[in-house]
This record gives structure tokens, C-alpha cells and sequence, in this order.
């Protein structure tokens, strides 16, 4: 089956999130010539996971009559620290440079340490996406109660080159102890690019934006945001919000379905985005996109690499798999792919699979891998589906 024909029965998907980036080459309908993915495997669960996901990318190609062109890049991360001495070492650098130059898009394992901070300001990967959508097959999953998750949906857009993350650290003896310090800045520009971003996605999706502060605890780089945040939504015919990220964290658990779109600096974003994983069930299932201002992107999970789970059999593949949907539809342009790979995920879900994070009362738990065999086998019976109706 062609994708142009599943395409037709599948919908065209969601507004692609890398066309409110300034200089996203990608227009939409349209798709590559090359379907070149970089994988970095990563640390921890990550090449488990990673290899669930291009199990199931193994069922895409089938389906559709796709061909992508899977490349390994090196180590990162801490293998990466005990064979380089790097986080992220040159070679991997060399590969995520030829990825990016040659049209394709880097499929992301999880890699600790500084590893991820470090290839975001290589490649100048400033703006992140978080999609938060609340599965409903995964509703009774979660700590929360299912009447507060049906109308959450939100984006949250979170820098990722400036603030504490990128800052500047050290310490140093002196007679009354040990001192370690940390300092960060933000420049106005910074700021601006990724507001313009936020405030093209709000004005597209239902006009509601919020800048995430912390008035008292950082006063000067609050100020700035609060600036440029009113200046360029004022210029766009939309009013901004501000919140102090405290209450944003209780708002975001008490009141979830307040939120639309989101801005925030690195550290508050980073903490914004791992809440908001209660709200989809589990960590597990979280994913993000990482991109430059020309929408290069490097498609991740929100969660760790979870060491004390490695070789264990039983970390959630799902999250790692709606990465690589993002990935298909963000880089690609390939949105019934996407669709097919995300439909198939939730109809395995709501036959009642699960991995051990999202279990329930009634459904079976199964381990990475046989999770992953499910989800790929679910491709074929979804796309048939498809066809049919």
C-alpha cells in the first residue's frame, strides 16, 4: 500500500510544529528524497528502546512500500565518557553533522551526563517541543483521575542553549570550605527567537500562551522575558501570561486543562516537561524534538537512561516510538506514517498490552521487546483497518 493512499483513509495530522521555527525548510505536503535516520543509541535502556522503536519502523516500510536509510552513529553519554574522555565526542559530532547536512533527522537514545546539553549547543538546538497529550487508552493508567486529563492538551516550548544548563561552574578551596559556583545569563536575542516561536504556535492553536518566571528568584532574567514576552506577542495581536514556575507545577497537577502553549527558560521547562509526565500515565511514554532555527531535529525521550533497569527487559518502549513518529511527520513530512505508527501504539494499548509503568487492572503485562513485537504487529492490522474503512 502506498503512503499516498493510506494518506487519504489516515488524515493529514497534526499541524507540523517545526513550521513555527523561523527558517524550517520543510513545507507542508511535502517530503524528502532522502529518508536518511541517525541513531544514537545511547546509555542505560536506551538501545533496548531504541531498538523497539525501529522494530516497529520495520512494519512502516512494509506497509507503506517506504524505504529509510538507518545509520549508527558512535558512543555518548557515559560509554562515551569511558572510551573518549566526552561527553560528546568528535566522531559523534562528525555523524550528527553529516545526518543534518544530507537532509536527515537523529533518532535519540537516552544519553547521560552533560552529553545532551552539549549537542544542543553544538548544533544550536535552541527550541524543544513537548507535545502533552493525555493517551485516553492510557486514562486509569496514571495517578490522575481521568475527568481532569479529558481536555488537556498543550505544547510546551522550552530553550534549550541558554540559562543555568549552559551557564558557567566550578569550585574552590578557601579557608572556611569548599565553594561551588554557577553562573548563566540570557542575551535579549536568545530570548526573542524562541518567544517567536511560542507566540506563532499560540496564534495557531487557541491564542493562549504562557511564559513561565520566577519574579523574586531571578529578577533581571525574569524581567527580560517579561519584556520581549509582551513586546513580540503585543506585535503578533496576542496578550501574554506570566506564571512563576512554582505555581505553574501546581497548576499544571490541580488544573492541567488551563494550559495551551507554553514558554520557558531551560531549567524551568526542563521541570515543567518531566511534571506534565504524570499527566500522560508515566515518564515512559514521554518524547520530545530538539531543533536549530532551519528545523534540523534530534527526536528524544523525556526520560532517563534508567541504569538500574538496563538488560532487565521491562522499560516502556512507547515513548521512544512516538519520538520516531514525531521524527516521521516533523522531518519527513511523512504524517500517515506518523498517524500509523501512533494509532498502532494506542490500539495496543487498548488491547489491554502493557509494559509494567502503565499497568492496570485486566491487562498483561509484557517486557520491552515483546511490547515492541506488539505494537509492529498492530501496524499491519491498523493499516488494513485503514484501507478497509
Amino acid at each position: 500500500m502506498a503512503e499516498t493512499n493510506l494518506l487519504a483513509t489516515a488524515g493529514a495530522g497534526p499541524v507540523r510544529l517545526k513550521n513555527y521555527l523561523p527558517g524550517a525548510t520543510l513545507a507542508s505536503g511535502s517530503s524528502p528524497a532522502r529518508l536518511l535516520i541517525g541513531v544514537l543509541e545511547g546509555t542505560g535502556i536506551g538501545p533496548t528502546v531504541i531498538t523497539g522503536a525501529l522494530q516497529v519502523l520495520k512494519s512502516i516500510e512494509q506497509v507503506l512500500g517506504l524505504k529509510f536509510e538507518v545509520r549508527f552513529g558512535g558512543l555518548i553519554g557515559e560509554d562515551a565518557i569511558k572510551e573518549h574522555g566526552q561527553w560528546l565526542p568528535d566522531d559523534t559530532m562528525d555523524f550528527c553533522a553529516d545526518v543534518f547536512q544530507r537532509g536527515g533527522a537523529i533518532l535519540n537514545g537516552p544519553g547521560g551526563g552533560r552529553y545532551v546539553y552539549d549537542l544542543r549547543r553544538r548544533f544550536d538546538l535552541f527550541c524543544k517541543f513537548v507535545p502533552v497529550q493525555p493517551p485516553p487508552e492510557l486514562a486509569r493508567a496514571g495517578k490522575i483521575s481521568p475527568q481532569f486529563l479529558k481536555d488537556v492538551d498543550m505544547l510546551i516550548i522550552r530553550d534549550n542553549t541558554g540559562g543555568v544548563y549552559q551557564g558557567q561552574w566550578g569550585d574552590r578551596a578557601t579557608d572556611k570550605g569548599r565553594v561551588a559556583e554557577h553562573s548563566f545569563q540570557y542575551s535579549e536575542q536568545e530570548v526573542h527567537r524562541l518567544i517567536e516561536v511560542a507566540v506563532r504556535a499560540a496564534a495557531q492553536r487557541r491564542g493562549s500562551l504562557q511564559v513561565i518566571v520566577k519574579d523574586g528568584g531571578v529578577p533581571t532574567v525574569t524581567a527580560l522575558w517579561r519584556d520581549v514576552g509582551s513586546a513580540v506577542a503585543k506585535r503578533h495581536g496576542l496578550e501574554a501570561k506570566f506564571m512563576n514556575v512554582d505555581l505553574a507545577v501546581y497548576e499544571l497537577i490541580q488544573n492541567p486543562a488551563r494550559f495551551d502553549v507554553i514558554v520557558a527558560p531551560n531549567l524551568f521547562g526542563d521541570i515543567i516537561a518531566d511534571v506534565c509526565g504524570v499527566l500522560v500515565s508515566s515518564r515512559g511514554v514521554t518524547f520530545s524534538g530538539n531543533f536549530d532555527p532551519q528545523g534540523h531535529g534530534v527526536y528524544q525521550t523525556n526520560h532517563g537512561c534508567a541504569h538500574d533497569l538496563k538488560g532487565m527487559d521491562v522499560a516502556n518502549p512507547g515513548g521512544q516510538i512516538l519520538s520516531l513518529a514525531m521524527l516521521l511527520r516533523e522531518s519527513f513530512g511523512l504524517d500517515a506514517a506518523a498517524a500509523l505508527m501512533e494509532k498502532s501504539l494506542a490500539e495496543t494499548w487498548r488491547a489491554g498490552w502493557r509494559t509494567a509503568d502503565i499497568a492496570e487492572s485486566g491487562c498483561q503485562i509484557l517486557g520491552t521487546k515483546a511490547m515492541a513485537e506488539k505494537v509492529a504487529e498492530q501496524v499491519f492490522r491498523s493499516a488494513e483497518a485503514a484501507q478497509l474503512a
